[in-house]
Order: structure tokens, then sequence, then C-alpha cells
């Protein structure tokens, strides 16, 4: 049995940065995760790809980021159940928690904090004829893990959201060629994403394809061809080594949708005083909560992360008194 203060479910930016808030106060953390490595979807769908709006750094790798929050936590020393998806939360009479996983781990807090992104998820497949077929390194990949995959490649990227847009400006300069094909005549990714895309278009760095639509794709072992019906409804094909379909992820909450949570649309709804679910000394903060005005953004997952900490330092010591204090004034201290 592992015995720690605070259990969070999830190793993304979000959950890490919820150990730090909790180291300030004294407080320990186990960080248990479905996935073998931390750093929940940075690490393991776009560990490569550039973030813009984490404040204090124009841009930083997706990884980069994971490792800089692994130097911020390390004078707390969390511990970590990997590789292992929870399963179970038993209530104890003293309102503690017992958590079970499907590895039968067993862990026992007196706080639980949701930080699991998007939960299970999996990407949205278009319909289109043989998909299936070129999947597994064969030619359809459905994110972009290492850019040097594709490197001196012909691609053809799918999609109008953020994904699409952030890997076809960041593909140009890697790939022989970037077509970048989209259903509609304007984006739903960031404006000044677009904007940039449809000027390396002009620049002819790009191959952008509007009002189109994928139809189906071939190759022999592997993808040669992706087909597309055009503005006019005319049959048309591409060469491609690679097609990148982005149409975002469906999330599937798993087991997490029977332990009596208060859930929407797969998102777990929270009071923002402290983003408490309807079920007292458990959290959840990040993408996977919902309430007015959210934003799936990293900082305002940094931002739950600290209010929420704040609320469950009262689980964990309730006879003590919360004095909040600037780390200007009092450092970060060691366990």
């Amino acid at each position: 049995m592992i015995e720690t203060d605070i259990c969070i479910i999830g190793t993304g930016p979000v959950g890490l940065f919820a150990v730090f808030e909790a180291g300030l106060l004294k407080m320990r953390c186990h960080l248990i995760d479905a996935l073998p490595q931390v750093g929940g979807q940075l690490s393991e769908i776009y560990p490569h790809k550039p973030i813009y709006d984490i404040p204090g750094y124009p841009s930083i790798n997706a990884q980069e980021l994971v490792d800089n929050l692994l130097l911020q936590i390390a004078p707390f020393h969390p511990t970590y159940t990997l590789g292992e998806r929870v399963e179970t939360i038993n209530r104890q009479e003293d309102k503690s928690f017992i958590i079970g996983t499907n590895e039968d781990t067993q862990v026992h807090c007196k706080v639980i904090v949701i930080a699991g992104g998007l939960g299970c998820f999996e990407p949205r497949k278009p319909a289109i004829e043989r998909l299936e077929e070129f999947e597994h390194g064969k030619g359809v990949a459905y994110m972009v893990k290492n850019p040097e995959t594709f490197r001196d490649k012909e691609i053809v990227l799918a999609g109008g959201g953020d994904s699409a847009l952030d890997w076809a400006i960041f593909l140009s300069n890697v790939s022989k060629k970037v077509t970048l094909v989209h259903r509609g005549e304007t984006f739903r990714g960031a404006p000044d994403s677009a904007e940039k895309v449809f000027n390396l278009a002009k620049e002819g760095k790009i191959n952008l394809i509007l009002k189109a639509n994928l139809t189906k794709i071939d190759g022999n072992g592997t993808l040669k061809k992706v087909f597309y019906e055009d503005a006019l409804k005319q049959m048309q094909s591409i060469q491609a080594d690679y097609l990148i379909p982005l149409f975002g992820l469906s999330p599937k909450l798993g087991p997490i949708a029977n332990w009596g949570l208060g859930i929407e649309k797969s998102q777990i709804i929270v009071d923002t005083t402290d983003y408490a679910t309807n079920v007292e000394g458990i959290y959840a903060i990040g993408d996977i909560n919902t309430y007015p005005g959210k934003l799936k953004l990293i900082l305002c997952g940094f931002h739950e992360g600290a209010i929420m900490m704040q609320s469950a330092f009262k689980h964990v010591f309730p006879d003590k008194h919360l004095s909040f204090k600037y780390t200007t004034v009092n450092g970060v201290h060691e366990f």
C-alpha cells in the first residue's frame, strides 16, 4: 500500500505543476498514469511540437516543458505508478480514499486530483476507403511524434484546427512537400496560424486545398496516393508518402465515468471556487474538467492547480491554518 497525502491521476503538465503547488504547502504527492512515461499528451502525441502560450517562453517544445516541470518538482520527491490505469476508488470511514489500479497497486490518500487531460482518447478517423490498411507505419499516421520521420517526404495533412495548422507550418520546413486539405474555406484554429498558412501557400511553401474532402487512399504495401473530391466535385489525387488526418481526439473517460462524479459531455463538472467535483475530497483540473467559460489551455490548468491546492490543504491538514506566502519570500524548500 502506497501512503501519500494527494494522489494525482494524470502526469501531463497540469498534473505535474499541481505537485509543485502541493509541495509549497508541504503535501506529498503520488501520481498515476496509464501511459508508460511521464508527460501525458505532450510526451505521447507531440513531444517536438512548439508551444507558444507558456508565460516567459516565446516558444518551448512540448517535451522541454515536461522536462522543466520535472526539474521544478524534483525538490518535493513525488512518486509514480506508470503504465497502470486507475480502476476503483473506495471511500474509507475517515473520509480518506484507497485507489486501486488494473495491476492491483493500491494508494491510500486524503485527496484525489484528476488531471487526466482528455481521459482515455483515440483519434477521430476520416471515413475513407482502405484507411486501416495503411496504418501502423505504412503511411497513415494520426499524430506527429517525431518530425524527422517526415523529413524530405511528401506529406498530406487533413483538418482545419490548430493541430493541422501548426503542423503544416512546422513541416513546411522539414518535408519535401506539404499539402493541407480542408473541407472548408476558413479554419477553426488560431487566426494567426491561419494567416501564416495562407501566406505560406502564397509563397509556394504549402499546397493548400480548400473545400475538398478525402475519399480514398491507394498504394502497394505502403501509401502512394491520396484521393479527394475538390470544390467542383471532381476527383483528384496527390502523390504522398504519408497522410496525417488531424480531426481531433475522441475523449473517453473510462472507469472515471463510474465514480459518481458529475459528468457533462465526457468532462467532469467542477466548482470554479476551488475546482472541486461533487464528491468531497476529489478535484479535477485541466482539460478533463468543464465549467462556464472553460478554456482548454495549459496555462489555465496551471491556474486551476494553484487554486485547487489551497482547498486541498484543508482536507490534508484540517487542524492547520493556511497562510499564503509568495515563493519570493519563502523560496522553495525540499522535503
